[in-house]
C-alpha cells in the first residue's frame, strides 16, 4: 500500500458493502449488488420484515444493521438452500420461519467474518463482533448503539438481489481516519478451490508415477538376478 494513504469511515463502509455483495453472491450463486449512492441518516433502526444486527469493537466501534423485506429474505434463503442441494419443495414459504432467520443469521456471520478479515489485512487492525441477532418484525424498532461513539457517523446503503428485491444496510461508527505511516504489502487472498485443485493434481501425479516407479524397480531386480545366474 502507498505511504500516507488515508482511509475514512466511508472507505470502511465501502469495504463492508463489498463483503456483503461478495458473500451473498457466492453463497446464493446469484448476483447481489449495492447502490453507488450512500444516504446520511440520524440513527439506525430495525425495520420490517426481518432485521439483523451485530455490534463490533476493537480498532473502531460500531453497529451493523441489515433490514430485509420478506421477498428479499425468502429469495436469499431459497437460493442459498438450493445451492446446498435442498429441493425447492422442502423449503420454508414464510419469512417468519425459524429456518429463514437461521440461514440469514449464518449469512450475516459470514459477511462480518469476511469484513473483519479484510479490515485486518488492509488496515492492519483487529475488530471483534458479537453473534448476529435476527428478528422478524411487523413494526419499526429504533435500535440504539450500545457502545461509546465520540462522533457517530450513520450511513444507509440499498442492495438489490438478482430478481430486484431490495434490502438495506445501516452502519453506525465513529468518525475516524486511518493514516498509513509506513508501507506494507497486503497479502492476497488464497482461493480454497485453487488449493483443493492443486492437492488433487499432486495426488493424481503421485498415483500416476507409482506404476512407473514399480516397473523400474522390477527391471533392477531382474538385472540383479541375471548377473547372479538366478
Amino acid at each position: 500500500m502507498k505511504k500516507n494513504k488515508v482511509v475514512t469511515a466511508d472507505d470502511i463502509l465501502l469495504k463492508l458493502c463489498k463483503s456483503i455483495s461478495t458473500v451473498l453472491s457466492s453463497a446464493t450463486a446469484s448476483h447481489v449488488s449495492y447502490s453507488g449512492m450512500v444516504q446520511k441518516i440520524n440513527k439506525t433502526s430495525l425495520k420490517p420484515d426481518i432485521g439483523c444486527f451485530v455490534l463490533f469493537d476493537g480498532g473502531f466501534s460500531g453497529l451493523v444493521v441489515i433490514n430485509f423485506s420478506s421477498q428479499a429474505a425468502l429469495e436469499l434463503y431459497g437460493k442459498y438452500m438450493q445451492s446446498m442441494g435442498f429441493p425447492s419443495e422442502d423449503l420454508a414459504i414464510l419469512h417468519t420461519s425459524d429456518e429463514v432467520s437461521d440461514v440469514l443469521g449464518e449469512l450475516m456471520n459470514q459477511i462480518v467474518g469476511a469484513f473483519t478479515t479484510m479490515i485486518r489485512k488492509e488496515l492492519q487492525i483487529s475488530i471483534t463482533q458479537n453473534q448476529p441477532k435476527m428478528l422478524a418484525l411487523n413494526k419499526q424498532v429504533v435500535l440504539s448503539v450500545d457502545t461509546n461513539l465520540d462522533r457517530p457517523q450513520v450511513r444507509r446503503v440499498s442492495f438489490t438481489t438478482e430478481t430486484n428485491n431490495i434490502f438495506y444496510l445501516e452502519l453506525a461508527m465513529d468518525k475516524t481516519e486511518f493514516i498509513q505511516i509506513d508501507e506494507f504489502e497486503v497479502q492476497e487472498d488464497i482461493d480454497p478451490d485453487v488449493l483443493i485443485a492443486m492437492e488433487k493434481e499432486k495426488s493424481q501425479n503421485a498415483s500416476a508415477n507409482k506404476p512407473a516407479a514399480a516397473s523400474a524397480a522390477d527391471d533392477v531386480d531382474d538385472d540383479l538376478f541375471d548377473s547372479l545366474g538366478i
